[in-house]
């Protein structure tokens, strides 16, 4: 596979890099002298670096061709993992200017998760030394990686196998003894707010709720207070490659952020740390989806999840950096994205008709129940604050009640008997969450406001 700033190259210097594709490499060996040699020769002639990505077997995955000062590295999702903390692929590439290696390489090594990336430095198109850094479980000096002693590419000391086996049992090593379900998403959440420390605190710990209520592990969380929010990360590349660090440390597979974030803001997140990343408003609606077993909640649910994914389509070309994001209007995902699109506002259309056709079932109800002049009474409160235990111990009944946040998505009524031979209607509501900005009213943002009657009770 070859990729990156392949234009205007000749036959003869594409069929150079194919044969760079076809080589093997020693698994002991951080790269054989014998490529080191060829790629510095192509750089050399192009004017271009030029890298590869190995696999701890020793394959050449992937060739890349940059610029004179950068090299861009392919999505990484297109390569078969190596089961461990870490990616299971190495970088290594030319700098032209005899560079060491730079703040970018090291932040591809933490992003990406590689095993290693290495820097061969040239002159005149021949490979005099081999630059590497690693990353490592504990920072070291406030560094979450460790530059190698410099290695002549014919006299390579150290087994390039068995370093990273090393790493791997100390990132197996440094993560926490807890219990941990294979099945169930891992996850750190993270908050960065200009919000007073308390009131950060008290978002992050119903974050927690939240997230144990859907079932997803929390291994960890970040709370950070900053004035300025970054518009594309949320949080600093620091701040982000210590989280990464400590995702990779923990096993962590999924980000959950306290914000709600836009479509770029998720995409850029997503190609820097290559973990799933979601918000608040996309694990309310998560929680919902799992909760819901009327036939209205679902058709709510389903909608508000679909207008909440639509602004969220893209397509990326796998084959371009892992910084270019998604592919817009134009180019090779222009087809399948307005496909899709048109598939979700089919839906959508379909939804609202449906919906329709509940509300007036449910009108015809109301019109019997207000024939009988029955009392109305609703439980109104926040989520898990004991509305169904109440409505369990006033009418015997076994509606399910959980020390869960929103454990109760749909209405449910029941008769209650006074002594005076007086009956009313008790309902029991879902709650709201006990933050300024409501759980519940997240998922009515995105329902188009069908959620606001489920949410404040009336029997409907």
């Amino acid at each position: 596979m070859i990729t990156g700033n392949t234009s205007g190259l000749k036959t003869a210097q594409m069929k150079g890099l194919e044969r760079i594709a076809s080589r093997r490499v020693n698994p002991d060996m951080i790269i054989s002298p014998e490529l080191a040699k060829e790629i510095c020769a192509v750089a050399f002639e192009l004017g271009r670096q030029v890298g590869v990505l190995l696999s701890r077997a020793g394959l050449v995955e992937a060739v890349m061709v940059g610029d004179h000062r950068s090299i861009m590295i392919p999505a990484l999702k297109q390569f078969r993992a190596s089961g461990g903390r870490l990616k299971g692929l190495r970088c290594v590439h030319t700098h032209l200017a005899g560079e060491d290696i730079s703040e970018d390489d090291l932040m591809d090594l933490l992003f990406l998760r590689l095993d290693m990336m290495t820097v061969v430095k040239m002159e005149q198109g021949v490979a005099t030394r081999l630059y590497s850094a690693h990353l490592v479980p504990q920072t070291v000096e406030g560094k979450n990686w460790l530059l190698l002693e410099p290695e002549i590419p014919s006299q390579q000391g150290h087994s390039c196998r068995e370093l990273i086996a090393a790493l791997e049992d100390e990132f197996a090593k440094a993560r926490p003894v807890r219990e941990i379900d294979s099945g169930r998403d891992r996850a750190i959440l993270v908050s960065v707010t200009p919000l007073s420390k308390g009131k950060a605190q008290e978002s992050m710990d119903e974050l927690v709720d939240l997230a144990r209520s859907a079932e997803v592990i929390v291994l960890d969380t970040v709370v950070q207070r900053r004035e300025k929010i970054n518009p594309r990360l949320i949080l600093g590349k620091g701040k982000l490659g210590e989280i990464m660090l400590t995702a990779l440390r923990l096993n962590a597979n999924l980000l959950i952020f306290d914000q709600e974030l836009n479509p770029s803001q998720v995409r850029s997140i997503t190609d820097h740390t290559e973990l799933r990343v979601i918000d608040r408003t996309q694990l309310i609606l998560d929680i919902f989806a799992r909760r819901a077993l009327s036939r209205e909640g679902k058709l709510q649910i389903e909608m508000a999840q679909l207008k909440y994914m639509l602004p969220r389509l893209t397509t990326r070309d796998d084959a371009l950096s892992r910084l270019t994001g998604g592919i817009g209007g134009r180019g090779p995902g222009e087809t399948r994205l307005e496909v899709d699109r048109r598939r979700i506002n089919d839906r959508l259309g379909k939804l609202a008709k449906k919906l329709k056709e509940v509300s007036r079932e449910r009108e015809q109800r109301r019109s019997r129940r207000r024939k009988k002049d029955l009392p109305v009474l609703s439980l109104v409160g926040y989520t898990n604050a004991g509305k169904s235990t109440l409505l369990n111990t006033l009418t015997n009944s076994a509606i399910v009640a959980e020390d869960k946040l929103f454990a109760t998505l749909d209405p449910t009524s029941r008769r209650l008997r006074f002594p005076e031979d007086v009956e009313v209607i008790i309902t029991d509501t879902v709650g709201y969450s006990p933050s300024s900005r409501g759980v519940a009213q997240g998922v009515q943002g995105h329902s188009g406001g069908t959620a606001r009657g489920r949410r404040v009770g009336a029997c409907d």
